[in-house]
């Protein structure tokens, strides 16, 4: 099929390109990207005054497949990155089983290439069962697929048990996804400070994650292997970023929406769609991770998009489950909070959402191209957007931001050629 693209502000940062231009897609791959193409086409898209950029790039996403279906299925979760405008997403191996070998990394590539809609990575997980004990077969994941390494969820617990994982994923050229937790400071449920204490909740302090960045970055700088921090929430752990990139540390990291967006003192109630993990940190801590975003320490923009069934979150703070589903709100909430904040440009902010987890994977994903495939996200930036969980594709329903105004909506999310939503409809 051709499928020509009119009028849109095309934006890769890739290639530094930020203007008006037409993209023209033959097959599956992009074959012009220039002002005025005037070619015929099967479809035609008129994006004017809208953003056309590469397929959205997620490193951090729990499908709960297999196990948890009744959460979360790959069909539903890429239906819902779609609707998100997200072409790739990684998936986290805390599945049950879980994926720590190479017939499950086989089993989630043929699950997604059945049933899902986008394209769907397998991170394979640091030790056997998630239970810290011993590796993985690290090397047999790598060669069927697995993009990188993770025990997300929890950290690993003994420092040379991790130090071998960072070893072997450097043989391997596997990034590895660092949760940073150490669980003996983690025994609360939400994050320390006046409101936990005016809601009676036992508080979660930031030492927690600093504590295991500090740890996994000294780790993965000994061995000089690529280390990528998850969920980044403290002011502190920003700091340490810093010193460990000026050290030469091949060390990257993420922020979520929900960290940039709300914090502690959004928890008014006892309402368990605000408890994740790490907690919603203070307003100072917002404010660090935003700036952060800005000047370029932190590189990526991720979900955690964590599904959990009604019966998961429904019952006391304290016993819910950690987690917030993210696809189908992230970019929007990019554009209110760090675009129309201040803190982005459009530009900056897909950059951290396409090119760089692009580079984090080795990939050459996150671009638009001549030659490249045909994955593009079309967004109207202008777009009011409030939040209707009943209207979301995933099979969760777990999100604070229900009746949240934000601003962007996508408009065409397109998968290698294939146009999966359709003027803001699944049509896949």
């Amino acid at each position: 099929m051709k499928l020509l693209i009119k009028n849109g502000r095309v934006i890769d940062p890739a290639n530094n390109i930020d203007k008006v231009l037409d993209i023209l897609v033959e097959d599956n791959k992009i074959s012009k990207v220039e002002e005025n193409i005037s070619e015929n086409a099967d479809k035609t898209i008129d994006a004017k005054g809208c953003w056309v950029t590469p397929g959205l790039i997620d490193l951090h996403v729990h499908l709960r497949d297999p196990g948890y279906e009744h959460k979360e299925t790959i069909a539903t979760g890429t239906r819902a990155g779609a609707m998100g405008g997200f072409t790739t997403i990684c998936a986290m191996p805390n599945t049950n089983p879980v994926t720590d070998n190479e017939i499950l990394v086989e089993y989630v590539k043929m699950k997604a290439e059945r049933d899902g809609v986008i394209n769907v990575l397998p991170i394979g997980a640091i030790t056997k069962g998630q239970h810290g004990e011993e590796l993985a077969d690290i090397g047999k994941m790598a060669q069927v697929g697995a993009c990188a390494i993770s025990e997300d969820g929890k950290s690993v617990p003994g420092p040379s048990l991790m130090k071998n994982a960072l070893r072997y994923a450097k043989m391997f050229d596997l990034p590895v996804f660092d949760h940073c937790e150490e669980i003996s400071l983690a025994k609360g449920s939400m994050n320390a400070g006046d409101r936990a204490s005016l809601l009676g909740l036992k508080g979660i302090s930031n030492d927690s994650e600093e504590l295991i960045v500090a740890r996994d970055m000294i780790l993965a700088g000994s061995v000089k292997a690529q280390i990528h921090l998850c969920h980044i929430s403290t002011t502190e752990s920003i700091i340490q970023i810093k010193q460990a990139k000026e050290r030469g540390v091949n060390v990257t990291s993420e922020a979520t929406p929900h960290h940039f967006t709300l914090c502690d003192e959004d928890i008014t109630e006892y309402d368990a769609n605000f408890k994740m993990n790490p907690p919603l940190r203070s307003r100072k801590d917002v404010e660090a991770v935003r700036q952060a975003l800005k000047d370029g320490t932190i590189e990526v923009i991720a979900t955690d998009h964590a599904p959990h069934h009604i019966d998961d979150k429904n019952c006391e703070f304290e016993k819910a489950a950690n987690g917030i589903i993210g696809l189908e709100t992230a970019l929007p909430l990019g554009i209110k909070i760090l675009v129309e904040g201040g803190y982005l440009t459009p530009s900056e902010l897909i950059a951290k959402m396409t090119c760089n987890p692009a580079k984090i994977l080795h990939s050459d994903k996150g671009t638009l191209s001549v030659g490249a495939v045909a994955d593009i996200t079309i967004t109207d930036p202008e777009c009011e957007n409030v939040f209707d969980v009943n209207k979301m594709k995933s099979k969760a329903k777990n999100t604070p931001f229900d009746g949240y105004k934000a601003k962007g909506k996508v408009l065409y999310t397109i998968v290698g050629g294939e146009i999966v939503v359709d003027n803001g409809e699944l049509v896949k």
